[in-house]
């Protein structure tokens, strides 16, 4: 019943509100196994995870702000979308590598990397962790893929915030089922 209460009220911690302590390596090792038993049709792995320590963050956090043109509209957006990377203790960048597959398709492969983001939310949650999945324009500009260390055929699928955080949750309007659930009959 624990598991079904945490789902029917599962709400991410905004990223902004996350401070340490973070998950040990142990328990880091954990969330990532638990993470990664996500269907995966044809056992491709089509998803790596990757730990941004601090000190990789912050010299990220440099070189996207020098992406960022300081006359744009959307700059003050942009910089606070990049400051994101220094908040949290703990960040799992998970990277999408899906592959051109005979029997696989793409689109699957791009789902289970999502999944693995959802399962990492859930394993967190389980260890005593607060997390939130985020993405940031960053994640999308070409010319951050260096900065990123992305392979050719690499994406970011979700950055997970780990931490701690004693901040409330607010919730926030949900779909009604009637809005997103329908039969088909014949």
């Amino acid at each position: 019943m624990e598991l079904i209460d945490h789902l029917r009220t599962r709400r991410s911690s905004l990223s902004l509100t996350l401070e340490e302590p973070g998950p040990t390596g142990d328990q880091l090792e954990g969330m990532l196994t638990i993470a990664s038993r996500v269907p995966d049709h044809g056992k491709l792995s089509p998803w790596r995870f990757e730990l941004w320590t601090p000190e990789a963050r912050k010299a990220m956090h440099a070189d996207i702000v020098a992406l960022i043109d300081d006359e744009a509209e959307d700059a003050a957006k942009k910089r606070s979308g990049a400051d994101k990377l220094l908040h949290a203790p703990c960040l799992i960048a998970v990277i999408s590598q899906a592959q051109i597959h005979e029997k696989i398709p793409e689109w699957e492969q791009i789902l289970s990397a999502g999944a693995a983001c959802m399962n990492l939310l859930h394993a967190a949650n389980a260890y005593g962790f607060e997390a939130q999945w985020l993405t940031a324009w960053y994640v999308y500009e070409k010319r951050a893929g260096s900065i990123l260390q992305l392979g050719a055929d690499e994406r970011i699928a979700g950055l997970v915030h780990i931490g701690s955080s004693s901040a409330g949750k607010s919730e926030r309007p949900r779909p009604t089922l009637e809005s997103i659930f329908s039969t088909r009959k014949a």
